[in-house]
């Protein structure tokens, strides 16, 4: 029995590092010594989990199992693998409403699949410490209206047909009117659903072992956003999009009380270098952002760009990228990578 456990050991011990990091996380734990490391998802519906897991081309079995794609994901007996050491937490409500919860529970495949699996793997491989990533976001919002973070300023927009409009500054209303005319307030203001998704994660946060087993405390390490169909689609919004983003990293961390929490944000998977339209807009302020770019050298080390056409496997985000799997595993890596690089930056 001896002389079996040591062969054992000695075959485990002369694989390469190459195998040793595709092996299963099953089962494995962190330092639960070291503060929960939280990851705090936001944004729309390319947020949200749209990738499908059964389903022939384009499912997440198919990649995996087929295709040999994400190997991580399944153990030597083919079930997908659990992550001792990474919890996935999802709440999501519309404005400043209730707070549903989807996901409570250890990393996993279960439903659907988002950004956050490639996400929480990078950065569960990355840390010793516990790992939280969790998700506060719902489908068609705009950062320009829905999502503008507080002490963002109201502006006027003069759009393509000569028409002046006035856009509402944080908590105005209505979504914008045309200049001259008297505003009439409605059941929703400029900052509404901003609000309620960090109310919903600040409410995760204050009830930290309901969601992390056994933590000891936790720290806001940093923030990813995928967002900007809706305001892609607003010639004032998309014109509107770097500055609103540029205000949405800097709120962020004080809302949090999170100076040092690192920010990653990604593109429209459709939009291309070179577009001129909304989409194009969007991610020419996504690309501005990052900390390499010199234009905003306070970001420099501490906020990255993703561009994700490369990595989107055809669609759009208006059609949740036809629930290709692909799409929202090679984002969320790409997105967790440069999250792990941002991490190691000195």
């Amino acid at each position: 029995m001896l002389a079996i456990l040591l062969a054992v050991c000695s075959a485990f011990a002369s694989r390469s590092a190459a195998e040793a990091d595709d092996t299963a996380s099953q089962g494995k734990a962190a330092d639960m010594s070291k503060p929960v490391q939280v990851y705090i998802l936001m944004g729309q519906s390319n947020m949200l989990n749209f990738g499908k897991v059964k389903g022939g081309d384009g499912s997440l079995e198919t990649a995996v199992k087929e295709k040999k794609l994400y190997p991580y994901l399944i153990d030597d007996e083919d079930n997908w693998t659990v992550r001792g050491d990474v919890r996935n937490v999802r709440v999501m409500g519309s404005g400043t409403g209730g707070m549903r919860e989807f996901n409570n529970e250890w990393m996993t495949i279960s439903g659907n699949v988002g950004v956050e699996i490639g996400i929480g793997h990078a950065v569960g491989d990355a840390t010793d410490a516990p790992v939280m990533v969790l998700k506060s976001a719902i489908g068609n919002r705009a950062l320009g209206w829905d999502l503008l973070p507080p002490g963002s300023e109201g502006f006027e927009f003069t759009d393509s047909k000569g028409k002046t409009w006035v856009h509402p500054g944080y908590k105005g209303s209505p979504e914008r009117w045309e200049k001259g005319t008297e505003p009439k307030k409605i059941g929703w203001y400029a900052g509404m659903q901003y609000d309620g998704d960090v109310a919903r994660a600040k409410k995760v946060l204050s009830e930290i072992d309901k969601y992390y087993p056994g933590a000891n405390g936790y720290e806001v390490a940093g923030f990813f956003w995928w967002q900007g169909d809706r305001d892609s689609r607003s010639e004032a919004l998309s014109s509107r999009y770097e500055k609103n983003l540029v205000h949405l990293v800097k709120q962020l961390r004080k809302e949090f009380d999170a100076p040092n929490a690192k920010f990653v944000c990604a593109s429209l998977g459709q939009s291309e270098k070179g577009d001129t339209n909304g989409g194009g807009k969007i991610l020419d302020a996504v690309l501005a952002i990052d900390g390499t770019s010199g234009k905003y050298p306070e970001f420099k080390g501490n906020v990255a760009g993703v561009y994700t056409h490369p990595l989107s496997k055809g669609s759009s985000s208006g059609s949740h990228y036809g629930g290709n799997a692909e799409t929202y595993m090679n984002i969320g890596e790409a997105m967790g990578k440069a999250m792990v690089k941002l991490m190691q930056s000195k």
